[in-house]
C-alpha cells in the first residue's frame, strides 16, 4: 500500500523539489535523484512508487519550472495533495497529466508514513489506520488531459479524432 509523504510546510518552491543546479536535464530518471533533496536529503532513499506527497499551502510557488514536475512523478510520487497550490505548478502539473489535488485538514489526519489510499473516483484519501480527508477533484478538462497522459497526448489524440 502507498505511503504518505509529508510536509505541510507552507510554500515549498520549486527550488526545493528541484534545486536550480539540477535543471541541465529534461530526463524524469535523472531529476528524480534530486527531487527534494534539499529540503529532505533522505527523500529519494524513503520513496516508493506509489507514494503520496502531503504539503502545505502554496506548493510549487517560485519559478516557473516543469522540472519540478518530472522530478516529483519520476521519483514515483502518484498525487500532491495540499490546501493550494501555486497557479503555475497545478498548471504545470496538469499539463504533465500529474495529478494534484486541493485537501484540507490533512495535518490533523496524517503522518509521514502512514498507509494511504487515493481515490480519486470519489474524492478521498483514506488512512489504512482510519481516517480521511475529501478533497476536491480534478476538473473535468484536466481528468481529460491527466487521462491522456499529458496535454501534448491530449491533443494528439484529439488530432487523431
Amino acid at each position: 500500500m502507498p505511503a504518505a509523504r509529508v510536509y505541510f510546510k507552507d510554500h515549498i518552491n520549486t527550488d526545493e523539489i528541484i534545486p536550480a543546479r539540477y535543471l541541465t536535464t529534461f530526463e524524469e530518471a535523472e531529476l528524480a535523484k534530486h527531487a527534494m533533496e534539499d529540503l529532505d536529503p533522505d527523500f529519494v532513499r524513503r520513496v516508493r512508487p506509489g507514494d503520496v506527497l502531503l504539503a502545505g499551502a502554496d506548493f510549487g510557488c517560485g519559478s516557473s519550472r516543469e522540472h519540478a514536475v518530472w522530478a516529483l512523478r519520476g521519483a514515483g510520487i502518484a498525487a500532491v495533495l495540499a490546501p493550494s497550490f501555486a497557479r503555475i505548478f497545478y498548471r504545470n502539473a496538469i499539463n504533465g497529466g500529474f495529478p494534484v489535488f486541493e485537501a484540507d485538514g490533512l495535518e490533523q489526519v496524517f503522518a509521514e508514513g502512514d498507509e494511504v489510499q487515493l481515490d480519486t473516483e470519489h474524492g478521498l484519501l483514506r488512512r489504512r489506520a482510519g481516517g480521511q480527508v475529501q478533497f476536491r477533484p480534478l476538473p473535468e478538462f484536466a481528468k481529460r488531459i491527466a487521462q491522456a497522459g499529458g496535454l501534448l497526448e491530449y491533443f494528439r489524440d484529439q488530432a487523431r479524432g
